[in-house]
């Protein structure tokens, strides 16, 4: 497909307004220094920074017609500028630096969807990361809502199975053997189901993976899907989140888990459309370019 520059530059400016939107929070509190345990994450865990998220990639097999001013993409790596003047993504280029990664998270993805979603987990993973750990060693510098006793308690009355190794590497050693699986790296393909909320804000990760075979819109799709994910695993952590306006949901009660499930299942839904775009986008490269 070609675009012209009529057609791709409102498309460019467009996505970076989006992204400006998306991240405006994060960069005002970066300026006055400040962190917000909910929202930086996203910044943190997955370390991509608000300037990568503005850059509008087309996707492979679209070519930008230059205007009158220069393509940005022509300076961009993986990409290539044909003899009349248009840019395009060098698809062997990028495969030939990251073909294992498309190939690992297609395969991943394809699992993933090949699954039944699990729910049942309420959130326990968050639980078991401050399980039988003083309040100076936990992972955010927010209150238990419990207390330690309390979530300890939590904890031990209820049957743990987490999926993701990225969640489980952080339990504390007290909650490690009380979880009913043992996820490792070498396990991730077979493990993973996409009524995980971390498998599903992890999308972000792999459409940042994926870099320009991402267009830009799948790639902020995936953002805001995490970035609202990351409030309900936090509003159904053991902490307390009321600073930030926030309401908690309850797992340890039979309204918060029916809440917690609703909640899992809406997330499952609308992230296993953007897995199958991911999918989608990584299956065609690898068929047309074998090897």
């Amino acid at each position: 497909m070609i675009l012209s520059a009529a057609d791709w530059q409102p498309l460019a400016r467009a996505h970076a307004e989006r992204a400006d939107a998306l991240t405006a929070g994060h960069r005002d509190r970066t300026l006055r220094q400040q962190r917000h345990a909910i929202e930086d994450f996203l910044f943190d865990y997955y370390s991509a920074k608000p300037a990568q998220l503005r850059r509008w990639h087309p996707g492979a097999g679209i070519r930008l017609l230059p205007g009158s001013d220069p393509t940005p993409h022509a300076d961009w790596r993986w990409y290539r500028t044909d003899p009349d003047g248009a840019v395009e993504l060098d698809v062997e280029a990028f495969l030939a630096d990251r073909g294992d990664t498309v190939r690992f998270i297609h395969g991943l993805l394809s699992a993933t969807a090949a699954r039944p979603i699990a729910t049942g987990c309420f959130g326990l993973h968050e639980w078991a990361m401050v399980y039988r750990q003083p309040a100076g060693g936990h992972r955010h510098p927010l209150p238990l809502r419990l207390g330690e006793s309390g979530t300890d308690a939590v904890v031990e009355s209820h049957r743990i199975r987490c999926t993701h190794i990225d969640a489980y590497r952080f339990f504390t050693p007290e909650a490690a053997p009380l979880n009913a699986l043992r996820p490792t790296r070498q396990t991730q393909v077979r493990d993973e189901q996409g009524g995980c909320l971390h498998a599903n804000m992890d999308l972000y990760k792999w459409a940042q993976k994926l870099g320009p075979l991402c267009p830009g819109d799948l790639l902020l799709d995936c953002f805001e899907l995490a970035a609202e994910i990351r409030v309900t695993d936090m509003q159904a952590s053991p902490y307390d989140v009321s600073s930030y306006g926030l309401e908690s949901v309850p797992i340890e009660t039979p309204e918060g888990k029916a809440e917690y499930v609703r909640r899992q299942r809406a997330f499952a839904e609308r992230a296993g459309v953007l897995r199958e775009r991911l999918v989608e986008r990584a299956g065609h490269l690898l068929s047309t370019h074998p090897g």
